[in-house]
């Protein structure tokens, strides 16, 4: 069994930052990808980016320039981030952290606002 656990998002107004994090546990495998995801109501979830256990990254065109994903392997552990600069409300929605290793794992999403 694979542990997702997000933190970090809140309410910010535009043009703000937030940084999300996750913790992965559990029986994990270090070369897993792994992905922040947006849903935004009434939408399905979205990728927003991925990086390798190398480091490579990801973007949706959308946040490309903008956010940043960065991960960290510890022995049984595996920290992922997601810094996000000069936020809009287009940004609005559940951030969900995903673990894929064959089998996918999601985190319990953190909520981001952005509003003035």
């Amino acid at each position: 069994q694979v542990h997702l656990v997000e933190s970090g998002g809140g309410l910010v107004l535009p043009g703000g930052s937030l940084r999300l994090s996750c913790t992965v546990s559990g029986n994990i495998f270090s070369l897993a990808v792994m992905g922040w995801y947006r849903q935004a109501p009434g939408k399905q979830r979205e990728l927003v980016a991925s990086i390798t256990h190398v480091g490579r990254a990801k973007y949706a065109d959308s946040v490309k320039g903008r956010f940043t994903i960065s991960r960290d392997n510890a022995e049984n552990t595996i920290y992922v981030y997601l810094q996000m600069n000069r936020l809009n409300p287009e940004y609005k929605g559940v951030y969900y952290c995903n673990y894929e290793a064959g089998l996918n794992y999601w985190g319990q999403g953190t909520q981001v606002t952005v509003s003035s």
